[in-house]
């Protein structure tokens, strides 16, 4: 297969509070583009609202060839490619997923820049994440923590502790044991 054809996803630098702008651009190049959203709490005062903005300041994400990087870095309000070892570094499928599950799955999501060691992998055998594969960065009650390992960073989110639900019983159901 022909590298300047393959698709890989690649991380991209924005201006400061562009990444929505240089999004939607990329988006009408007909090109593939991530722009992780994230549930943030503000308050004014009194009031308090959550609000979607980027999970990663100035950083979204592109799916193109190697033949599609001079057109993306012309791209207004684009600074470059993040780059490893003097080429654009490559992010893997797996992270892009396991962004878009997680923020799928928990509201208020943070970053935490994380040490990187790639051999301590493991499987998820239970709970919301099942069968998710990744590193474990840290063990804690009600918070759960993914590892980024190309980006270099750690998703955190706490765990809301599930409500009991109300079961309603039809009440023929009811008068049947009464008897």
């Amino acid at each position: 297969m022909n590298t300047a054809t393959t698709k890989q996803w690649y991380a991209l630098y924005t201006r400061p509070k562009w990444e929505k702008r240089v999004t939607e651009t990329l988006e009408k190049k007909k090109l593939e583009v991530y722009c992780p959203m994230n549930r943030v709490p503000r308050q004014w005062g009194e009031r308090k609202k959550a609000l979607m903005e980027p999970l990663f300041q100035s950083l979204i994400f592109v799916y193109a060839s190697e033949s599609d990087q001079e057109r993306i870095r012309e791209t207004d309000g684009v600074i470059n490619f993040i780059h490893w070892l003097n080429k654009p570094a490559i992010i893997r499928q797996e992270e892009i997923d396991t962004i878009r599950k997680f923020l799928n799955e928990y509201d208020f999501v943070s970053l935490e820049k994380a040490s990187v060691n790639l051999n301590e992998k493991v499987r998820i055998i239970n709970g919301p994440l099942m069968m998710w594969e990744g590193q474990i960065v840290q063990v804690r009650t009600n918070v759960v923590k993914i590892m980024l390992p190309s980006l270099g960073y750690a998703l955190v989110a706490e765990i809301r502790e599930e409500k009991p639900e109300k079961t309603v019983r039809p009440l023929a159901e009811l008068n049947k044991r009464a008897v």
